[in-house]
């Protein structure tokens, strides 16, 4: 006799949510929600309070943010790996985090100037591609976590 197993859509949920990778990457949505305050509040205060443009504000503020995100990824979210230095490693998520500029600004130009998307909403729309790139390759080349 074959027997079929059934998993209620709750069980498939809770252990989804147990995972250690869905656990890591809600640490890193909270760490990124965090970072995109600190990012949201420069970018708002460039462009209203001095009247920047919009993608040196949007430099300048992706910039801050860069920095917070490091201390609290590296504390929170991911462990140090060994074989890195704290220089080294930082530099890394710079290398990798200016990419995420670089990617952060080219989905900026595309919304606000090509498509006439407002500047905060394209923003927001920016910041859920980014997030992708920016926790799987710091996963990749920081995270010395064993798996």
């Amino acid at each position: 006799m074959h027997v079929v197993q059934r998993f209620h859509g709750s069980d498939v949920v809770r252990a989804a949510l147990a995972h250690q990778n869905t656990q890591q990457f809600m640490k890193f949505a909270v760490v990124g929600l965090v970072s995109l305050a600190v990012e949201y509040a420069f970018l708002t205060y460039f462009l209203h309070a001095l009247h920047m443009d919009y993608l040196m504000a949007t430099t300048i503020s992706f910039t801050v943010s860069i920095v917070v995100n490091y201390f609290l990824s590296m504390k929170y979210v991911f462990e140090h790996k060994d074989d890195l230095s704290r220089r080294r490693e930082f530099t890394i998520f710079a290398i990798l985090s200016a990419i995420g500029l670089g990617l952060n600004d080219l989905y900026m130009f595309i919304g606000v100037s090509l498509l006439n998307v407002g500047t905060m909403a394209m923003k927001l729309i920016s910041t859920f591609f980014v997030t992708w790139y920016n926790y799987f390759s710091r996963r990749k080349f920081l995270d010395g976590t064993k798996r």
